[in-house]
């Protein structure tokens, strides 16, 4: 994904870069255009370019615990507001290019839309999505470098990894109040960038970390002390119209923690978070094959090492001569005991080991990962049988169904079905209506 998402991104077709990377693109130019002005297309298709949907994938908020991307967000990329253009938003107000993940009802391939939103028009899915105005928490516009390939060099100060003590602007109490994993280092220079976005050089600030919420405030310049400060007893009800820290500001990078702690190698990263993480670095191109994909098992039979491989795209036993297997699966039609090497084929057609390798890629929209893995196992000529394997694929075929009913705007699963207005009541006997 990542290689043809950026061959096509480099090339200029950023349509084509979403494509491989699993978007949906709900935008059309013209329309744009027509609706909004020139001057704001032109700022849309800036963005476009610049764009590295693979790179937004990466980075995009997930749940445990199977790292799914979040249900049901619509996050902002970048924000065009009316004083900036005129009247080319016109009565519609500030338009956002926005990306949506679908319900976990309608979720298939974790497939991602890629939108343009305003007040006015949410579009057909955006009517359908159960939160399709923008998400206040999960904003993307003031984190450039976490989806434009030209500012993710960024990602080095931005996540704090060019830092490594800024102990002096912190709030000794938010140690205490902040979970295990916040980016406390860095929620002053975050705060601040935030307070800038609304127009304001200091004031109180809302940070959500998990079940947690903390008012931190950002004192004016020349304040003592600096860095943020942790407000008690703030007004419960003015809470809510707090600005927010957008939850990517929250947290430490995943990739950041795991390279300190030595858990993974900077070339197990995305290339371009690996290139900001790691100055200096460059990608090894050559990729090890699967050796041992399409090579024969081994399977005790009659204690005897047998052997079972693909012969002709399907999977078959090795040392057994055609006859011997034809007497074997007639005596298995009359509720005989088959061979060790047939129960370990069958086995392999209805649930092989590497289940769990296959029902993963499914999950995650890897489709011809999943394929690639099945004919590996029993091959590309077999013909599945019943059992968990062929339900997988079913299942997976089905939640593609369901997910096309809902881009479309037919599905109305998990929604509320209108009643029919019921006829009023009349009080009086004289204003009854007789059928």
């Amino acid at each position: 994904m990542i290689k043809t998402a950026t061959a096509r991104r480099r090339a200029g077709d950023w349509a084509g870069a979403c494509a491989a990377a699993g978007f949906d693109v709900d935008i059309d130019l013209r329309s744009v255009t027509r609706i909004h002005g020139r001057a704001l297309t032109a700022r849309v298709r800036a963005d476009l370019l610049c764009l590295a949907p693979d790179l937004l994938r990466w980075h995009l908020p997930r749940v445990a615990p199977d790292g799914l991307l979040r249900p049901g967000l619509t996050m902002t990329l970048a924000r065009y507001d009316t004083d900036e253009y005129g009247n080319g938003c016109g009565k519609a107000g500030p338009a956002h290019l926005v990306v949506r993940t679908a319900p976990a009802w309608a979720d298939a391939g974790q497939r991602i839309s890629l939108a343009l939103w305003t007040e006015s028009n949410t579009g057909t899915i955006g009517g359908l999505h159960p939160h399709p105005r923008p998400n206040r928490r999960y904003r993307l516009d003031l984190h450039r470098h976490l989806w434009d390939a030209d500012s993710s060099g960024e990602l080095r100060i931005r996540s704090g990894a060019a830092q490594f003590d800024d102990t002096g602007r912190i709030d000794p109490r938010l140690a205490a109040l902040a979970p295990p994993g916040c980016a406390v280092d860095r929620w002053a220079d975050e705060a601040a960038i935030l307070l800038r976005d609304q127009g304001c050089p200091a004031g109180p600030v809302l940070v959500r970390a998990g079940a947690r919420r903390v008012v931190v405030e950002l004192p004016p310049d020349g304040d003592d002390p600096p860095g943020l400060r942790v407000v008690e007893r703030y007004p419960p009800g003015l809470v809510s119209a707090l600005p927010i820290l957008p939850d990517a500001a929250t947290w430490t990078l995943p990739d950041l923690e795991l390279l300190r702690a030595g858990a993974i190698a900077a070339d197990q990263l995305h290339p371009l978070v690996a290139s900001a993480l790691e100055p200096g670095y460059s990608r090894d191109e050559t990729c090890c094959g699967t050796a041992s994909a399409g090579q024969p098992r081994w399977v005790e039979c009659r204690g005897e090492q047998h052997r079972i491989g693909l012969v002709d795209g399907v999977l078959a036993a090795l040392d057994h001569d055609p006859a011997e297997i034809r007497r074997e699966e007639l005596l298995v039609a009359l509720t005989g005991t088959p061979l060790p090497c047939l129960q370990a084929i069958d086995r392999a057609y209805r649930q092989p080991d590497d289940i769990s390798g296959v029902r993963e890629r499914l999950a995650h929209g890897d489709v011809a990962g999943a394929l690639a893995v099945v004919d590996g196992l029993v091959g590309p000529g077999a013909a599945l049988r019943s059992g968990a394997l062929l339900d997988e694929l079913e299942a997976a075929a089905q939640r593609r169904i369901t997910y096309g009913l809902f881009r479309s705007g037919l599905s109305t699963a998990d929604r509320r079905i209108p009643r029919e207005p019921r006829r009023p009541l009349r009080s009086h006997p004289r204003h009854a209506t007789l059928f």
